[in-house]
């Protein structure tokens, strides 16, 4: 796509990026010696946790590194290449301390001041896309002092790499956004840009032989993310063999899987890393759990309204039965509304004695709010 006036122009000591075309691989086989030096494979860490990803691309030594990365990634909307970046603070003040969700993963300043927040996601525990907003908003309001002007905000760019499928639109593992006009398609600001990765789908991808790594820079450096998988207990081994072939024209690369040796055999590290994976996965099962917990209620919720009804039926004929011997249509309407309440307070007990919330059960059952409150208060 063109690139609009407005599209900055990056300036720099040198450009880092590392696409060298299409590569002898039968020579690199003949010149291919092992990257990983000291530790196995399934020793390294998985990449996709967001404790060891900013490990590796959140640090001045590797900065190098990031550049060719987030450059492999930005080539697809037509920016210009970045030569060097300054990494900020990224605790969002004013947020809960204590909660993952105030903190973000990575975020870069590059030498045209734009700003770059770079989200990974282990687990799909959020609304990713207006999680993405959010930061987004919150990263691009940030800079902005007394005696500004809203011409001084500047661009960012919101990259979230996640480790399960979002999009049912589209195969694709990359997807852009930016705001277009509805009908015309030109783009309103180039301040907003949106990139959505899906690991699931890339590694789909790998596995149908439809990426080549060799040709395509963002395709390798993914794949070195997708490599090692440690929720689901695997390492993908022709993936690590590929790379590697790969490394020894890419400098880049290798510097990548060197510093991941060194990080995965560092003990205070890894054992960080350890604990990180740990509570993800921790949390991950709660929420499993909490699901389950809601599906059963929800299904012993569905029997008791089956047997309320058929209360309900059968208050309706007994009423129905007595107001023809008295010939009174109240005895119906009566028989009718004591067996409706009866069963949804049998419900509403139900669901209270499972901890469920006052709100849910009050949504489940059609009971009124103070009904509810002095039921569980006796039930106390």
């Amino acid at each position: 796509m063109p690139l609009n006036e407005q599209t900055p122009v990056y300036t720099a000591q040198r450009i880092i990026m590392e696409d060298f075309g299409e590569y002898n691989k039968e020579s690199a086989k003949s010149k291919r010696t092992s990257l990983l030096k000291r530790i196995p494979i399934k020793r390294l860490m998985d990449l996709k946790v967001d404790y060891a990803f900013k490990q590796l691309f959140e640090n001045e030594k590797n900065k190098d590194i990031t550049v060719v990365f987030l450059n492999a990634i930005l080539q697809r909307t037509g920016r210009n290449q970045i030569k060097d970046i300054s990494f900020l603070n990224t605790e969002s003040s004013g947020e809960y301390v204590d909660d993952k969700q105030s903190r973000m993963d990575l975020l870069v300043m590059t030498k045209a001041d734009e700003q770059i927040n770079i989200e990974i996601q282990f687990t799909n525990q959020y609304d990713m896309v207006k999680r993405s907003i959010y930061y987004w908003a919150g990263v691009y309001r940030s800079p902005f002092k007394k005696r500004m002007t809203y011409k001084e905000l500047r661009p960012v760019i919101a990259i979230n790499i996640l480790n399960f499928g979002l999009f049912q639109q589209t195969d694709n593992f990359h997807t852009t956004y930016h705001l277009y006009e509805d009908n015309e398609k030109f783009k309103l600001t180039d301040v907003m840009e949106f990139h959505f990765i899906e690991m699931a789908k890339l590694i789909r991808d790998w596995k149908n032989d439809e990426l080549d790594p060799w040709n395509n820079v963002l395709a390798r450096w993914l794949m070195l993310l997708g490599m090692v998988d440690h929720r689901n207990d695997e390492v993908y081994n022709d993936i690590y063999l590929e790379l590697e072939e790969i490394a020894m024209k890419d400098e880049s690369l290798r510097n990548a899987f060197q510093t991941w040796e060194e990080l995965s055999m560092t003990q205070e590290q890894y054992l960080a890393y350890e604990s990180r994976l740990k509570r993800i996965i921790d949390e991950e099962a709660a929420q499993r759990e909490k699901e389950l917990q809601i599906q059963e209620a929800k299904e012993e919720a569905q029997e008791e309204i089956r047997k309320a009804r058929e209360a309900v039926e059968k208050a309706k004929q007994e009423a129905k039965h007595k107001a023809k011997q008295e010939g009174k249509k109240e005895g119906k309407k009566e028989g009718k509304k004591e067996g409706e309440n009866s069963a949804k307070e049998a419900i509403a007990r139900k669901l209270l004695a499972k901890d469920m919330r006052i709100e849910t059960v009050v949504e489940t059952t059609g009971l009124p709010k103070d009904k509810v409150i002095e039921m569980y208060r006796k039930m106390q």
